[in-house]
């Protein structure tokens, strides 16, 4: 049995490790993140040209209709990058539409999200922690919505908006329709801007199938996907900050406690890879296990990630804990991942509910 990725799956995150590169260096994403702007509308359209908007999909529908994995993979190299972009509510909305929506709903919506001309996202959080389906309060009435909706990414740029409701529902809610309120959230991740969403009797259309808890799901893989990208790039960093800074007349890479504090870091995060692998594979493979993979993956690669990001600014020394280092923007990039969606504590403890434990 062969447990890598395929030849097409490899060329994807390379393609896409080359545009970044090319097209987002650390001089241009510092640019975007200083500027509070969360993306470079150019930086997407490229991402849409080359497919992303509609990996998963159906192809009927102007899609790729690929699978989770392919989708993990984009948020794998996106976190490597710290890249700028909607990508993550706008393959959520998507993705809610393939899962829940009507025949109707897939012809109206699909094609144009998949081309690029409508950009989703998702409003899932109600309050600090209501982050799950079973705690949402919004109710849809006459048709309309009224309500807030908390911690918003990218619903400044989104043109529909993904809205859960209690009971597990989905509804769709149009950015421009009347009585829709945005205001932006002072958050910690400048490539990732959050907004809090007031509705006030907005006319919604829910999907055909509440969809809300595998939506979710999907959503807590991509945040592992993204936090283990974004902690091997860490890793990198320091390794390669540990062969240029010198100290007492030699590079600190040469230091005993400096190598196992890189190996430490390593070894952490490498073997992490299969959870979110795993999570992904079954969401479309093991309904089974879909659930609670996912919670195991998000609970535990975020938490890597965050604990990562701390060893990273301590291998930096005091250039680390300051705003002239880079690493800054992959460690508040740990701080949304492990926060979005729902804490690890709270994943921990549904897994192992899960589990009949």
């Amino acid at each position: 049995m062969d447990f890598g990725l395929s030849e097409e799956q490899e060329l994807l995150q390379e393609t896409l490790r080359s545009f970044i590169a090319r097209d987002c260096p650390p001089t241009r994403l510092r640019e975007i993140f200083d500027a509070d702007a969360g993306h470079d509308p150019a930086h997407w359209n490229a991402l849409v040209e080359m497919g992303v908007a509609g990996l998963v999909i159906p192809e009927a529908y102007g899609g790729a209709g690929l699978e989770l994995l392919d989708l993990a993979l984009v948020a794998e190299v996106l976190g490597e990058g710290a890249f700028p972009s909607p990508f993550f509510g706008h393959s959520l909305a998507s993705l809610a539409i393939v899962l829940g929506g009507s025949d109707a709903q897939k012809e109206s919506w699909l094609p144009r999200l998949a081309s690029g001309d409508v950009l989703g996202t998702i409003a899932f959080g109600e309050g600090d922690e209501s982050w799950d389906p079973s705690a949402w309060q919004m109710r849809r009435v006459d048709e309309k919505l009224t309500g807030m909706k908390g911690y918003v990414p990218h619903a400044n740029v989104a043109d529909l908006i993904v809205v859960g409701l209690a009971g597990g529902e989905l509804a769709l809610v149009e950015r421009s329709a009347e009585g829709v309120k945005l205001e932006a959230i002072d958050a910690v991740d400048r490539t990732r801007p959050l907004y809090k969403l007031s509705l006030d009797a907005v006319v919604a259309e829910v999907l055909a199938v509440a969809a809300a808890s595998r939506v979710r799901d999907a959503g807590l893989v991509l945040l592992a996907a993204d936090a283990f990208g974004s902690a091997s790039k860490l890793v990198e960093m320091s390794v390669e900050y540990a062969k240029t800074r010198q100290q007492f007349g030699q590079v600190i890479g040469q230091f005993q406690a400096v190598k196992h504090q890189l190996a430490d870091m390593t070894t952490a995060i490498e073997p992490a890879r299969g959870l979110f692998w795993h999570a992904a594979y079954a969401f479309d493979h093991l309904p089974d296990e879909a659930e609670r993979g996912a919670a195991l993956a998000k609970a535990h690669l975020t938490d890597v990630f965050m604990q990562t990001a701390r060893d990273a600014v301590e291998a930096h020394g005091g250039i680390g804990f300051t705003w002239e280092s880079d690493v800054q923007i992959w460690f508040k990039r740990a701080m949304f991942d492990r926060a979005f969606l729902g804490t690890p504590p709270g994943h921990r403890e549904r897994a192992a509910t899960l589990a009949g434990w």
